[in-house]
């Protein structure tokens, strides 16, 4: 049996490839196809939620703000005196007053927050459909590309088959441009050309040593072993390999996965992120300060949707120095929340100077409303 160098070998072995169902072409878009359904999946049904979460936060605006509305008017309308006994005599603590100044204060953030999470989830629904969408077009695409594949397969397996019954009369020209289709090197497809042109020269002798392989239930590389001889590129190429030291590559962790790790241990979902905000973390990406930033938050009650259109902040150095000061002040949490922009504005020394102003002024920075600062 005649030896085959293994560069022509290893040509073969795509070709044959190829030719069957465990072609790496379709293999690679049964992966592309499965994933994309799985896309696919996900997102539809993240669509409904997200809908339904809109939905029911739209309605909570509506009866906050026609409830709170009617409630303040009643309670106004109530003079304490007229039920003075009654809630006297019965220590019931009722205070019409009172209740209207907290709902003044309290209902007005409340709806601002009902609103900042209509907004998110809208903007979270917009990249869910956005996805869905080009899933869904993928898995069309890819129904396209794999019905061309598979002409191509069979137009290949019909060379290979004149190639092997010594009838083969197509031009070199056309050999090559299907082999371009199937993204081979232009060495590769000249030499390809010639291995069916000619297939006395190396292709009888491969396809006896596959058709022997699946005879004798061996593996083809042991059928090859046996009958290779001592021809001297085969021996060289047998020495190269046996002298040749094994360097084994440690593969790196990706820094996009990492960061999307982080984010998901945190109970933080990345597509309340654009791909340019998670491409802005894996610049300066520096996991201790991420969760350093992340951890205070939490247990501030600031909350990790702080960062959301603001993810610069999940990498400012200053930012537990800030939220600290601010939190001195008398500032809720809620107050932080609402108005992320003051954390961005200013560094921590700025923020200093700021508050300082405001004193001089004759002004309690507790009660200056953030966004004024």
């Amino acid at each position: 049996m005649k030896a085959l160098s293994p560069e022509v070998s290893a040509l073969l072995d795509k070709l044959y490839n190829l030719r069957g169902d465990d072609s790496v072409v379709l293999v690679e878009m049964n992966r592309q196809r499965n994933r994309a359904v799985e896309t696919k999946t996900r997102t539809t049904e993240e669509k409904k939620e997200l809908q339904a979460r809109i939905a029911g936060l739209e309605k909570l605006y509506n009866d906050l703000n026609s409830q709170g509305e009617k409630l303040s008017t009643l309670l106004s309308n109530i003079d304490r005196n007229d039920y003075a006994t009654v809630l006297d005599r019965l220590e019931i603590d009722f205070n019409p007053q009172e209740l209207v100044e907290k709902l003044n204060k309290s209902l007005p953030r409340t709806i601002d927050s009902v609103t900042l999470d209509t907004k998110k989830a809208e903007k979270q629904l917009v990249r869910v459909e956005e996805e869905m969408n080009h899933a869904i077009a993928t898995i069309d695409e890819l129904s396209i590309r794999r019905d061309a594949a598979l002409a191509n397969q069979e137009k290949l397996n019909e060379y290979f088959e004149l190639a092997l019954s010594g009838r083969i009369s197509i031009t070199r020209d056309s050999i090559v441009s299907l082999l371009e289709q199937f993204n081979f090197t232009d060495e590769e497809r000249r030499e390809a050309a010639k291995i069916l042109m000619f297939p006395e020269d190396a292709l009888f002798a491969y396809d006896e040593q596959v058709r022997e392989s699946e005879q004798s239930g061996k593996s083809f590389s042991d059928v090859f072993t046996e009958a290779k001889n001592a021809e001297p590129i085969v021996e060289e190429a047998v020495k190269l390999v046996e002298e040749e030291p094994i360097v084994v590559e440690v593969a790196q962790e990706d820094p996009k996965e990492k960061i999307l790790d982080l984010l998901k241990d945190n109970g933080i979902n990345y597509l309340d992120f654009s791909g340019q905000e998670i491409d802005s973390l894996i610049e300066n990406y520096d996991e201790s300060l991420m969760r350093k930033n992340i951890s205070y938050v939490k247990e501030t009650n600031v909350g990790t949707e702080i960062f959301v259109n603001h993810i610069e902040l999940m990498i400012d150095q200053e930012l537990e120095d800030k939220i600290n000061i601010l939190l001195e002040l008398g500032k809720e949490p809620i107050d932080i929340y609402l108005n992320p922009s003051v954390l961005e504005k200013y560094s921590k020394e700025n923020l200093k100077e700021v508050i300082e102003s405001l004193k001089n002024n004759g002004m309690d920075p507790k009660n200056v409303p953030l966004m004024a600062y």
